[in-house]
């Protein structure tokens, strides 16, 4: 009875040791947040995306129980911070940012809501064009709004659609504003070819994209454009159209691509191979873009005061310059079209400049934090996208890795010559290591001699064709604008010169499996923590980072995948994936041949050793499991013969219930419902997973 006394004492005396001990540790780790505060804003961007990621994450749709439930969350959060003592400020508004974050997401994704078309359709359209650019199979596209779509009633019309013409159209002249009708063969935005791959539906939704299809009709002008509609679209097609007309061929247009954004003129060949040796970031209107253009047009102000002493002498040149360059920035970001990496540009500049005439530090963490919140609360959805994440990555490693290195490099014992050399060697490097495994994981590509393809062009970009774009703007209208042009024809031809050499090369890029959903989000958590935080505690942050890297590696392909109409199947058997046939679901062969790090083409992935004609379609075997694609109106009548041993039979008609025995089948219908299928055999069973995901807004039941 004693001892048991004791015993029970004992370990009530280690129960509460352990307690005491928790709430030390709870205490210490409140102290240290507390000590941390003054340098804990840029986390604010962080817990508002982590919000963000936890909406789009969710396997449903959240109804309004949950946004009050989260709404609620959110105040007392508020009240918290308001009443707790100084130790829980902290954690009560890294809860009230996580919850904004996810109230965010929903109140974007519902203020967005437009018709989606809910079927194909064949039939007139007209509308109005808002855009022009190119497809990937290099065809003119169309974007639409103001619709009129064949017998569609108003509330059911989509807010606009993107068509591509598949033939030529010699005798119009396809420019924003102008009113057009045509016949076309439209669809609603397609769910992803494999599960957890690329969504457009969802990109579709935030864009108000309701169809998409292609017309091989000749285009007809309905109505003119109006004159007071569309001026920054319809500038942008002039300037677009006078640089060409300066610069021939693809280097004039490289410039009006880099330059306004219309890329309407490039090929694909050009294209691939700026993708190829990692320069396609050139023609993005992005951050360095934007940033060249207004440091050549602050650097010209200033120095332009300073050439005459008595003004120099009264007014702050710095200041002057920031107030010029400003409305300068926001003229280019109107002109570019407004895409993300020039929107996150754009805010970081004004900030800049603001604090510049503020006289506060320019270029700090502080305002990267400041121009990812204001995106991430305007815009959730570019959380997903890969252009935000390559640009904040880089920008966050540039203005973190110079930080570090300031105090560490002697810049007196650099050559003034070579700072500019020295800074830009420093910038490819840190930029290329900051966004290679972002674009590893969304491209499944690895460019091996992309730092080389940069080091070697980005100096042209901001001493040739963005000056060159500045002078051409300034002396052009009192045509004086040819050293401008020629300037950016000089570093555009250069820059083109070397992406095609580098493409050339023989091994110039690497396949890369597309990693499991978790690998980037903790990837990127390790990574900011490692940055973010102050003091030894930030290199926890390598255990994420490590992690990360162990679960892409330890990553599994599918071993059969199945497109959503039944044309194409893929199969991983004793080598990279076999497809069923050489033709037929060209997007799916391309992005699960892409995911799977293969750089084959669909012709080349067919002709592997996998699939074997027999049974009168096409068979193979995987892990024991017996794979017969049946194309063709006659693969219902074969059917019956194939089902002697466990079979998936896959077909792109439909066939009559019941199956037969011994036989999985997957006909047009059930591939419909399920857009698509990955499948593992696990012992005598079959795990089929459906590429079309979870209901949401974008994604509604079949």
């Amino acid at each position: 009875m004693r001892a048991g006394t004791a015993n029970a004492r004992a370990g009530s005396g280690l129960g509460a040791g352990t307690l005491r001990l928790r709430g030390a540790s709870v205490m210490a780790g409140l102290a240290a947040l507390q000590d941390a505060r003054g340098h804990l804003f840029p986390f604010v961007p962080v817990l508002v995306g982590i919000g963000i990621g936890v909406w789009f994450a969710l396997p449903f749709e959240p109804g309004a129980a949950v946004y009050a439930g989260v709404g609620a969350v959110a105040l007392a959060a508020l009240a918290g911070r308001l009443v707790l003592p100084d130790a829980g400020h902290v954690p009560a508004l890294a809860l009230l940012w996580l919850a904004l974050g996810v109230l965010a997401a929903g109140g974007r994704a519902h203020l967005v809501a437009a018709p989606v078309l809910e079927w194909r359709l064949y039939g007139p359209v007209e509308g109005r064009i808002i855009e022009v650019d190119r497809s990937r199979a290099d065809h003119l596209r169309l974007t639409l709004d103001r619709l009129r779509v064949a017998d569609l009633p108003a509330a059911r019309t989509p807010h606009s659609v993107r068509v591509s013409i598949h033939a030529d159209q010699p005798h119009i002249d396809l420019v924003p504003g102008l009113q057009v009708m045509l016949t076309a063969n439209l669809s609603p935005p397609q769910p992803p070819a494999e599960p957890g791959a690329f969504d457009f539906r969802r990109i579709a939704w935030f864009e108000r994209l309701g169809g998409v299809g292609y017309s091989r009709t000749p285009v007809l002008e309905v109505e003119e454009p109006d004159p007071r509609a569309q001026l920054i679209d319809r500038l942008r097609t002039h300037l677009s159209r006078v640089v060409q007309d300066r610069i021939p061929g693809q280097a004039g247009a490289f410039a009006a691509g880099a330059v306004t954004g219309d890329r309407s003129g490039i090929t694909q060949d050009t294209v691939a191979a700026l993708r190829d040796s990692n320069l396609a970031h050139l023609l993005a209107i992005s951050g360095m873009n934007l940033a060249f253009l207004v440091g050549f047009v602050f650097a010209l102000v200033r120095t332009g005061i300073a050439l005459v002493p008595p003004v120099a002498l009264r007014v702050n040149g710095k200041k002057i310059a920031a107030l010029v360059a400003l409305p300068v920035a926001a003229f280019y970001l109107a002109l570019s079209g407004g895409n993300v990496a020039t929107e996150r540009a754009f805010l970081m500049v004004a900030v800049m400049l603001v604090a510049v005439l503020a006289d506060r530090q320019a270029v700090s963490l502080r305002t990267v934090a400041i121009a990812a919140l204001i995106i991430l609360l305007w815009k959730p959805e570019e959380l997903l996208n890969a252009g935000f994440q390559m640009s904040m990555a880089a920008t966050v490693a540039l203005v973190a890795g110079f930080a570090a290195l300031r105090d560490r490099v002697n810049r007196d014992r650099v050559p003034r010559w070579m700072l500019p050399v020295y800074a830009a060697v420093l910038s490819t490097v840190i930029a290329g290591l900051a966004t290679a495994p972002l674009a590893a994981a969304h491209f499944n590509r690895f460019t091996d001699y992309g730092m080389l393809a940069n080091l070697l062009t980005v100096p042209a970009m901001g001493t040739f064709v963005m000056p060159g774009a500045a002078i051409a703007a300034l002396l052009g209208p009192i045509g004086l604008g040819a050293p401008g042009f020629w300037l950016m024809e000089i570093g555009s031809r250069w820059i083109l010169t070397v992406a095609h050499w580098i493409a050339g090369w023989e091994g110039s890029v690497t396949g890369i499996p597309a990693p499991g959903p978790a690998v980037l989000p903790i990837l990127t958590l390790g990574v900011l923590w490692a940055i973010l935080w102050r003091g030894p505690a930030r290199w926890a942050g390598a255990l994420p980072v490590v992690v990360a890297m162990v679960l892409w590696a330890m990553t599994e392909r599918p071993p059969v995948l199945v497109s959503a109409d039944g044309a194409l199947s893929g199969v991983l058997a004793d080598g990279p994936r076999a497809l069923s046939h050489d033709r037929g679901a060209g997007f799916s062969a391309e992005l699960w041949l892409e995911r799977d790090g293969d750089l084959a083409a669909q012709d080349q992935a067919a002709a592997r050793r996998g699939f074997a004609d027999g049974q009168g379609g096409r068979l193979a075997q995987v892990g024991g499991l017996t794979v017969l694609h049946l194309k063709g109106r006659s693969g219902p009548e074969r059917l019956p013969d194939a089902c002697d041993r466990p079979t998936v039979v896959i077909l792109s008609e439909d066939v009559a219930p019941p199956d037969p025995p011994g036989c999985t089948v997957l006909d047009a219908t059930r591939l419909a419902a399920l857009g698509g299928a990955a499948i593992w055999p696990e012992g005598g069973t079959l795990r089929i997973v459906p590429a079309r995901g979870p209901v949401r807004l974008w994604a509604p039941a079949p």
